[in-house]
């Protein structure tokens, strides 16, 4: 046998779950190891907005929102329906808040809250902007050499490289042509992304998940956790029905004292599970997903091969969202993902056969939900249409509104082009006909604001998101003014729902009920609380960080966990 070490905690995967259990047994005394299978750290949770759902936090208390537990125990139950876990959803509920504490107490992190309405917000027990917080911007330069262990976020996210912030600072970027006050914020942000190139080399203002990963791996480093990247774990050790480590390559064992804790970050580039349960993805338009490559289902597979079951019956398997394939300069096709162009007045979706199938300012995952809930055949793609003002305005996918110029973007194909919607439609592969006909109905009642076919602009989450310089309907208006525009958008995932069966405390179980003794499944290896649904911003990394927090009090015994 190789060498072997020894830890009271070993947590495989290194994204805000298992960041948090890193953290929270190495405060209550434990030595705990991080193994991460890839060169970088922060998994999916750096490359994402780094929200967080965590109802009744103290950051809510202190503003006096009024929010409490029970309404957002009433919310999930509305929202899970029949798939409502109430054991689970209650712990996640009453450890949510104090995981938060921690954070900002112990590790002196800080958060700020957001002002994201639900996304469903006519449902009971709904709340607006205050259940969801972030991580508050990062200097890299606090993390020392370490900074180059960290994933940096996916390009086509950024403006060149600088990331924005939802909220405010992207409504800036927005505005910075048309209020004096928003073009002197950009050019700040500008300059000091421009002085961190000079002297660093990289940007050092860490903002959304970029920024959550980055505080969480400078609070785990302090308690001296050893964060190890490559470390691709083999095997779980097992003796006598307990796991008590896992092995590496070399044969190396690393021995877990207390508990070895997963969080790979579930399944996202596991093809053979992924169309097992994702039933477009074996159609000819094939399902792409902007999470890291390395997340492939490794936990669920090591869960597996110790006898934990899967919970695999949930409506949706992931967490949808729209996203269009991005050719890159050196040849490489790169994701954006549709979070906040949708909902501008001026665009609108349909599907090939040219008609609208869903109100274009709900949820990422609810758009996916509905174009993947009519009759598909072969044909799970969609196109987002705009005209000129409004491409110019707000920009289109990657395609930046002005004045950066979109040459490029006609040239490589990404976007399309015609003077005539019959023409757009011919280039797209959609019915011209029925195009027109659709922009037609939409132009002649977004001329007055309003859209009774789906609705948009109904409620506080579709306004939240569009234009609110824009009358009277901030979300809806025709498009009128071409040339006209096209992108072509497939369904993708920013997390998976369907995975390892738990208990409230985390712990993995069998088919049968009983647990696999010293193993812990948090973040999206877990089977997620949501029963499949996207109630709000911050639903994967919320519950992910809380039973990492209960994971590892758990496993140490730690009173009152």
């Amino acid at each position: 046998m190789g060498k072997m070490e020894s830890f009271d905690v070993v947590v495989v995967g290194s994204g805000a779950a298992g960041l948090t259990a890193a953290f929270t047994a190495a405060r209550a005394g434990a030595s705990v190891c991080v193994l991460e299978r890839d060169s970088v750290v922060g998994g999916t949770t750096a490359l994402s907005g780094g929200w967080m759902w965590l109802p009744g936090n103290a950051l809510a208390r202190a503003k006096g929102t009024g929010d409490s537990l029970e309404e957002a125990r009433i919310y999930l139950a509305s929202e899970t329906g029949p798939h409502f876990d109430a054991a689970r959803v209650d712990a996640f509920l009453s450890h949510a808040p104090r995981m938060l504490d921690s954070l900002m107490q112990e590790a002196g992190m800080a958060f700020l809250l957001g002002e994201f309405p639900e996304y469903h917000p006519d449902e009971p027990g709904s709340r607006s902007g205050c259940r969801s917080v972030c991580a508050m911007p990062f200097d890299a330069r606090a993390l020392g050499g370490s900074r180059r262990l960290l994933r940096p976020p996916l390009p086509e996210l950024t403006l060149f490289g600088l990331p924005l912030m939802a909220g405010k600072d992207l409504l800036h970027f927005y505005n910075a042509t048309r209020s004096p006050r928003s073009a002197v914020y950009v050019l700040r942000r500008l300059l000091r992304y421009g002085w961190d190139l000079l002297r660093y080399g990289a940007n050092t203002q860490l903002m959304n998940g970029s920024a959550l990963a980055a505080r969480l791996l400078h609070a785990v480093l302090a308690e001296g956790v050893q964060v190890r990247p490559s470390s691709p774990v083999q095997a779980l050790v097992e003796e006598r029905g307990e796991v008590v480590g896992v092995s590496l390559s070399g044969g190396r064992v690393l021995r877990a004292q207390r508990a070895v804790i997963l969080a790979c970050g579930g399944f996202s580039h596991d093809l053979e599970r992924r169309r097992r349960l994702f039933p477009h993805d074996r159609l000819r338009v094939q399902h792409r997903s902007p999470v890291p490559a390395s997340v492939d289902g490794a936990g669920l597979a090591l869960a597996q091969s110790v006898g934990g079951a899967l919970e695999d019956g949930l409506p949706h398997a992931a967490a949808w969202v729209p996203v269009s394939e991005v050719p890159r300069r050196d040849g490489s096709t790169g994701l954006f993902v549709h979070f906040v162009d949708r909902p501008k007045p001026g665009f609108m979706a349909v599907r090939s056969d040219g008609r609208r199938f869903v109100n274009e300012a709900n949820s990422y995952h609810d758009f996916i939900r509905a174009l993947l809930a009519r009759d598909a055949a072969d044909d799970a793609q969609a196109f987002l249409l705009c005209d000129h003002p409004a491409l110019r305005t707000y920009g289109l996918g990657a395609v930046k509104p002005a004045p950066f110029p979109i040459g490029r973007w006609l040239r490589n194909g990404y976007l399309m082009r015609a003077d005539s919607w019959e023409d757009l439609a011919r280039q797209a592969g959609i019915d011209p006909a029925r195009l027109r006909d659709t922009v037609a109905r939409y132009n002649a009642h977004a001329a007055r604001g309003e859209d009774p076919d789906f609705g948009k602009g109904a409620n506080v989450y579709n306004r939240f998101l569009g234009d609110p310089g824009h009358r009277p309907n901030p979300n809806v208006a025709p498009l009128v003014q071409p040339p006209f525009y096209a992108v072509r958008v497939v369904p993708g995932d920013i997390g998976t729902y369907a995975g390892i069966r738990t208990d409230a405390r985390a712990r993995v179980l069998r088919a049968d009920g009983s647990t696999v003794a010293g193993l812990y499944a948090v973040g999206n290896d877990m089977a997620s609380i949501m029963g499949g649904g996207y109630p709000g911003p911050g639903i994967t990394l919320g519950p992910g960080m809380t039973f990492g927090y209960i994971a590892a009090r758990d496993a140490l015994a730690v009173p009152g966990g």
